[in-house]
């Protein structure tokens, strides 16, 4: 077929890698005549046609390619030269290193013997009982004690006290926007917390539910839609009314005006976020009906209202020792109201009024002594968490504009990542928390300080690619660091 023809026109993702993956068959194949680029990052019928009009010379992408091939040389490189210098170290087979699989290994073991060798600490806190339009209150000290001598010394001061006054009433309405649609990441996350499937699990249901044409291509770091996405949104909503779950709430979404905030053509990327096509599935598995159901929901919340939340925080004076109590109650349930699911920083019920200078009796004063926690072992939904934002800790403010967008791997591999060290015997499942084995704890220790290691390598490679991509470096420049390296 491409000897016949005059003229190719690509049509693979809009990004570095789906540059790569064309260029490569075409290369392969020795097509050399003239290429053009559709350039689109929607499947909708308008902005097919609005590419089609628009074709690009495949010229204007020749550094998105250099850096693709850059990069996929570059980690073939590292891995494979890594990956046997440690095999021969070792003296032994089947070592592996990668430059993102490393650093995975390298968070989970860091987390892992934090946790492990965490001495508990004790801290104390004073609570204050009372009374107040019929209701017991427990009112807690605005500060923890370290000691017991510091608690002792506020303790003997409100000890014998009968009463507290009231020195500060606050009051404040606080909007709480909606949640963006779902990314793969995202999704494998709250599939992860809410249903116990791995992250490899969660793609594998999502790409059936594609294949089937009933959501939109799941391996996306998106959590945007463009505007003319937007335009399907009402009907696919009201899709959503034959739903058992959501029938009310798609019937009442319809009746009023849509939340805009993911609808933002600026930060689309290679593909927009998931969302539910306008075919609506019959026959699904229960794993199948599950992650539907979970794109659905987030598509209702995030076309939702926000959520209108008053919060209430009251401080109470014992002789001079401070003690707290706060509340909140929705006002206004917005996207709230389509699981009816509180707030993780959900903080008391609601209070009775209190007014400021009003006295309250001290029914009693209680210590309760608590410890210090270690952060928790990694589960697979924190840890896609860790990767996807383990940007922010760099210390270079380049490399972290660099790795703001991308992350430690990409939506689609960070599931084999996790899937790879455990057939590496590195890690392994322990319920949901994923351990360390010795061999994975040996490679770490081996490996600790080493940039392989270390999430600002991939920070470096995405600043040097960046400025291949606009042609501020050559890729020769780039290669040879590697290779030296």
């Amino acid at each position: 077929l491409l000897g016949q023809a005059d003229q190719v026109i690509s049509c693979t993702d809009a990004g570095r890698e789906g540059e790569l993956i064309m260029r490569y068959v075409l290369e392969y194949l020795g097509y050399h005549k003239e290429t053009k680029r559709l350039w689109i990052s929607s499947m909708t019928e308008k902005s097919i046609r609005e590419g089609f009009d628009s074709l690009k010379s495949s010229k204007e992408f020749d550094n998105l390619y250099r850096a693709a091939k850059a990069r996929r040389e570059s980690d073939w490189v590292v891995g494979m030269n890594a990956s046997l210098s440690l095999s021969m170290a070792a003296g032994k087979s089947n070592y592996s290193l990668g430059r993102v699989q490393t650093p995975a290994l390298g968070m989970i073991c860091r987390r892992y013997l934090d946790n492990r060798d965490f001495i508990a600490k004790p801290y104390y806190l004073l609570q204050l009982r009372t009374t107040k339009a019929g209701k017991e209150l427990v009112l807690t000290c605005t500060g923890k004690y370290d000691t017991p001598e510091k608690l002792d010394a506020d303790r003997k001061k409100v000890y014998e006290e009968t009463t507290a006054k009231v020195v500060q009433v606050e009051k404040k309405e606080v909007p709480e926007e909606a949640p963006l649609l779902y990314d793969l990441t995202a999704l494998q996350r709250s599939a992860n917390t809410k249903l116990g499937l791995t992250a490899e699990q969660t793609l594998n249901i999502a790409q059936k539910l594609y294949e089937g044409g009933y959501i939109s291509y799941p391996r996306t770091g998106c959590s945007y839609i463009t505007e003319d996405i937007f335009e399907q949104v009402p009907s696919l909503i009201g899709l959503l009314k034959q739903h058992p779950r959501f029938t009310w709430h798609a019937e009442n979404l319809c009746n009023q005006p849509l939340n805009r905030h993911c609808v933002d053509d600026s930060k689309m990327t290679d593909h927009h976020a998931l969302i539910i096509t306008e075919n609506y599935p019959q026959r699904l598995s229960l794993d199948e009906q599950n992650i539907y159901s979970m794109i659905a929901g987030r598509m209702l919340e995030a076309f939702s209202g926000k959520c209108l939340k008053e919060t209430v925080s009251v401080q109470a004076d014992c002789n001079g020792v401070l003690f707290g109590i706060k509340g909140s109650q929705i006002k206004v349930p917005g996207w709230r109201g389509i699981y009816n699911e509180p707030s993780e920083k959900e903080e008391g019920s609601l209070l009775p009024e209190f007014q400021e200078d009003e006295i309250l009796p001290v029914l009693g004063i209680d210590t309760l002594v608590k410890k210090t926690k270690p952060q928790p072992i990694f589960t697979e939904a924190s840890l896609l968490a860790a990767m996807e934002g383990c940007g922010r800790t760099l210390d270079d403010e380049k490399e972290k504009e660099a790795m703001e967008d991308s992350g430690l791997g990409t939506p689609a591999t960070r599931a084999g990542i996790i899937e790879l060290l455990i057939a590496r015997h590195y890690v392994e499942r322990n319920g949901r928390s994923l351990i360390p084995t010795p061999k994975g704890l040996e490679v770490y220790d081996i490996v600790k300080e080493k940039m392989i290691a270390n999430v600002s390598m991939t920070g470096g490679w995405e600043c040097a690619l960046h400025e291949i991509e606009t042609g501020k470096v050559s890729t020769e420049t780039f290669t040879q660091s590697i290779n030296s390296y």
